[in-house]
């Protein structure tokens, strides 16, 4: 936060996970990018908050930067200062009309997220938004994935945020000035301006990137070689290695074998439409039922979320054998803002009528075993490299078929603990806009400053009650909370149920332990 240093992500160039990101998003069903809605008690003070964006992207240079590819599919695209920068274009303001609900600020932000980005600028955009009742306001954002992760996001916004309502503002700074010397030093015109005078600079540009990231990988290669003839058991384990990584990342891509067909009928058709809901808990409640039931706030996430979607269907009268979601391991190690550290990892939980004692037991085995995976090598990092190198149609088609077998995707963020105010306004809540990137629905929550957050960023056509799914979801942490509460003692973790042909049980009535964040009709 304020007075708090840290460092950026200056690499000229994409990884390779976050290349993949950017070529799959001509795609747009597959959109990795995800945005947030950051709820304020007031209307901010539009003079100071873009004065705390000028000063933030004079310190991160990825905020004045756009993508320029490289040379076909040689090497990744590459980061360069855009000469045409214009801060205005980034930063909007929108008046909500009267009432100003909440249920129009969320179909807004619904429709802010299917405006692309433009890819020849600068990835990100703010929206300022008033007009909502009783004085309130909202900020609007979003950030390609290629620029930050979750957790880098979380940290850019201290940019613009402060730990009290009259902390000073940042000081001025003239980005311009910035940015004109940072296009100068970049010689971007020999890069991309110019494609006439620049396309043999820019092959020859490229070509040297692989060399030098190939280079430290032969070193190793030569020197694991010279040892073998010596050690003939290091080429038995090398090639073992070699197996097991690669096995466990195909896992990652494809599953487990011991996975069933599961998914859902209900929700299999997909679209780019998008709706957005909201349910809030207190976290302390939540840690404290997690931890009586033998897991974590990770799990108790994924635990509640399948229990949602067992009452959803059993409302409906429809039964699953198992639910394919996802969660998301950080391997992030480093103070950057920006940048992207982590790994999606594909699991399968039950979609059978279990307490929830055996759910979290559930949940907990098959996380552990997916982590497993994921410590062996089995980080989508892992061929992101070699998917590159494949026509753009046919890496989106293997994401789409992917992407179809997903029933909902989970992440879960660790925000600040205690009070934060932007531009004169205090943040109540950040509703995260996760990116669904085929799959029916993208439940990201957020801690901050004692409430757990969760934002569910739902494909309508999928998902045809958003908010009958909403109020399951409120109702089923209210339980899970008052089942813990209930308890004195940890449980002893017990196997999951098997698999059972008795009818679904009714879905519990809600108690008083969550709130349902249900957005008022306009």
């Amino acid at each position: 936060m304020a007075g708090q240093e840290r460092s950026v992500d200056v690499a000229e160039r994409m990884s390779d996970h976050e290349a993949l990101m950017w070529n799959i998003e001509k795609d747009p069903w597959l959109n990795p990018s995800g945005a947030s809605l950051t709820l304020l008690d007031r209307a901010i003070d539009m003079d100071v908050f873009v004065r705390q964006v000028r000063f933030g992207a004079s310190k991160m240079p990825r905020l004045y930067q756009r993508v320029v590819p490289g040379f076909g599919r040689v090497s990744t695209p590459a980061w360069l200062p855009d000469p045409e920068f214009d801060l205005d274009y980034h930063i909007r303001e929108v008046r909500l009309a009267a009432p100003g609900s909440q249920r129009q600020l969320f179909d807004l932000a619904a429709q802010l997220y299917s405006e692309p980005l433009d890819r020849t600028r600068p990835l990100w955009r703010f929206v300022v938004i008033d007009g909502l009742a009783g004085g309130k306001g909202a900020i609007w954002s979003i950030f390609h994935h290629a620029i930050a992760d979750g957790i880098g996001q979380i940290r850019m916004a201290e940019m613009y945020q402060q730990i009290s309502r009259d902390e000073a503002p940042r000081p001025e700074v003239d980005l311009e000035a910035i940015i004109e010397k940072a296009v100068e030093k970049s010689n971007a015109k020999e890069l991309g301006a110019d494609m006439s005078s620049s396309l043999v600079q820019t092959a020859r540009r490229s070509f040297e990137h692989v060399a030098r990231r190939n280079l430290g990988i032969a070193k190793r290669a030569v020197g694991q070689a010279a040892i073998l003839p010596a050690d003939p058991q290091r080429a038995v384990e090398l090639a073992t290695g070699a197996v097991d990584t690669a096995r466990a990342t195909l896992e990652q891509l494809n599953g487990s074998d011991n996975e069933v067909a599961g998914g859902s009928i209900l929700w299999k058709e997909r679209s780019r439409h998008r709706h957005l809901e909201y349910v809030s808990v207190s976290l302390d409640d939540l840690k404290a039922s997690a931890k009586v039931l033998g897991g974590s706030v990770n799990d108790a996430l994924i635990a509640v979320l399948a229990e949602s979607a067992v009452r959803y269907h059993a409302e409906r009268k429809v039964e699953v054998d198992a639910f394919n979601t996802s969660f998301v391991v950080s391997t992030r190690s480093d103070n950057d803002m920006g940048g992207n550290s982590f790994t999606p990892v594909p699991v399968q939980v039950s979609g059978q009528p279990l307490s929830f004692a055996e759910r979290m037991a559930g949940v907990q085995a098959v996380a552990a075993a997916a982590k497993e995976r994921v410590s062996q090598g089995g980080s989508i990092g892992a061929l992101s490299g070699l998917a590159n190198m494949f026509p753009t149609s046919v890496v989106t088609r293997a994401a789409r078929g992917k992407a179809a077998k997903m029933d909902f995707a989970t992440s879960n963020l660790r925000g600040a603990p205690f009070k934060l105010y932007c531009a004169g306004g205090l943040v109540q809540a950040t509703v995260a806009m996760g990116p669904l990137a085929g799959t029916p629905m993208n439940a990201t929550a957020m801690s901050y400053d004692g409430a757990f957050d969760v934002g569910l960023f739902i494909d309508p056509v999928a998902i045809e009650d958003p908010a009958g799914l909403r109020d399951h979801v409120a109702e089923a942490f209210a339980d899970f909370i008052a089942v813990g509460q209930q308890l004195e003692e940890p449980v002893t973790k017990p196997k999951p149920k098997a698999k059972s042909k008795k009818k679904k049980s009714k879905p519990k009535k809600a108690s008083s332990s969550a709130k349902t964040q249900k957005p008022s009709k306009s």
